[in-house]
């Protein structure tokens, strides 16, 4: 009977496992919290939030409108977002006092029967770097 040399696995070097040395992940952890540190630390403006749910007809939030918001001294919307699969929306608007007129674009938008919706505009106060929480009701 030939025999081959067999090793023991206890007999041989230790089983090293697959992967990284643990200094080097050490290392690669120390760089990214450092990183993610340093972006914390710039600093960034302050600002006010105007956040809002748009509400359809059946009390249901609303996918896809387009949200317009204004200064109430101006004419002319400043900013417009959409309503997020939750019917939310935010944005951020300069720190200090002023009054915001919020109010639903539904140029093409209809309910469900085909009846056309209307929206009420809803006037925001901000005082200062604060967030603002609203609902824009869509009514037949």
């Amino acid at each position: 009977m030939v025999t081959s040399p067999s090793r023991s696995l206890r007999a041989g070097p230790p089983l090293r496992r697959h992967g990284a040395p643990p200094i080097f992940l050490l290392s690669l952890f120390l760089l990214w919290t450092g990183s993610v540190f340093a972006a914390h630390s710039k600093h960034e403006p302050p600002y006010a939030l105007i956040f809002g749910t748009v509400w359809g007809p059946d009390s249901r939030p609303v996918y896809g409108v387009k949200v317009r918001i204004r200064r109430e001294s101006d004419k002319k919307a400043r900013w417009e977002v959409s309503s997020d699969h939750n019917g939310e929306f935010a944005q951020r608007v300069p720190v200090g006092k002023e009054d915001y007129v919020v109010w639903a674009d539904l140029k093409g938008v209809a309910s469900a029967a085909g009846k056309p919706l209307h929206a009420e505009e809803v006037k925001v106060h901000i005082d200062n770097d604060e967030r603002a929480d609203i609902g824009v009701h869509l009514t037949e």
